[in-house]
């Protein structure tokens, strides 16, 4: 009997746990609401003009970075990219970059044309998922961001 209850109290708390996630919309953010989530997040924000919907250049802990909107219909956008590059002026080590793209999951490294680090990591969004696992999308890419200062910044 005891086990039956304490089964009961689990599912309980689990539904209740699954009942206050907050659901991204199914067919992706605006740019607006990536905005206001970011801000939410305490991560300062200007939305920057393109082709498509724009991107977002925000930070975290001082270190530039910016939001990317892909897979994007009528306004909506199934995914973003997270993208740092760092002005090292003219370090460059291949090895170094092989060594972080092994050792690390989450971003990915290269050089672009001008010997500049960047760092990328995306985020799918749709179908489904919570404000939750978005918020824990970021703090990973936060962590990855910093350690990938530390590895290549100037």
């Amino acid at each position: 009997m005891r086990i039956r209850i304490a089964v009961v109290a689990a599912l309980v708390l689990l539904l209740a746990s699954v009942a206050s996630a907050r659901d991204i919309p199914a067919a992706g953010f605006t740019i607006d609401e990536v905005v206001t989530w970011l801000q939410s997040s305490g991560h300062p924000t200007q939305v920057i003009p393109d082709s498509g919907v724009g991107h977002i250049q925000t930070s975290t802990g001082g270190v530039p970075f910016r939001v990317y909107m892909f897979d994007c219909k009528e306004g909506r956008c199934g995914s973003i990219q997270f993208a740092a590059g760092l002005e090292i002026h003219g370090k460059f080590d291949l090895s170094r970059m092989n060594e972080w793209n092994t050792k690390n999951r989450w971003g990915r490294g290269y050089y672009d044309g001008n010997n500049v680090p960047w760092v990328e990591m995306d985020v799918d969004m749709t179908p489904g998922g919570t404000y939750e696992l978005l918020n824990d999308e970021l703090a990973t890419w936060n962590k990855t961001l910093v350690h990938f200062v530390t590895m290549f910044g100037a």
